[in-house]
């Protein structure tokens, strides 16, 4: 079966509305730990902070797991979801390319529109609980690679 079957049907569908919240996961490419390299997941996790990585999308919540990345994104009124995809993993893949990582990002990514009747502050506690349900910590906040606006 061809992989990329997987992820046209994930674009089946798929709407960019203003204002929208979304739940994002992408992989790093053939789904490596690239990010338990210390001097990688710092990297990744300086640029992301970064307005250039977003445009006019805001990042609310997000953590950056071994082999891949969770987030919690605000579309603005200017970009598509794919856009600000597009964007953030071209920045963020440039920046990496200085620590010899090779390519960073699978093909794709998974999005959820957050319902507007979700308990916002639930979705971003569910992301940024990833690594404790993962068993990397014991307690949340021991995990390095995670930031949310709510705090």
């Amino acid at each position: 079966m061809n992989p990329r079957l997987g992820y046209r049907a994930l674009r089946h569908g798929r709407v960019s509305l203003p204002g929208q919240l979304y739940l994002l996961t992408t992989v790093a490419a053939y789904r490596r730990p690239l990010f338990l390299n210390v001097d990688t997941a710092r990297a990744l996790s300086r640029c992301m902070c970064e307005g250039s990585c977003w445009g006019d999308a805001s990042l609310l919540c997000w953590v950056l797991m071994p082999d891949h990345w969770h987030g919690l994104v605000k579309l603005g009124e200017r970009d598509s979801l794919a856009t600000v995809m597009n964007r953030f993993k071209s920045v963020t893949a440039k920046r990496l390319h200085c620590t010899q990582v090779g390519l960073v990002w699978d093909h794709g990514y998974h999005d959820r529109a957050v319902r507007a009747e979700e308990d916002v502050r639930a979705v971003a506690r569910y992301i940024v609980a990833n690594p404790l349900r993962a068993g990397l910590v014991s307690h949340v906040l021991d995990y390095p690679y995670w930031n949310c606006v709510w705090l």
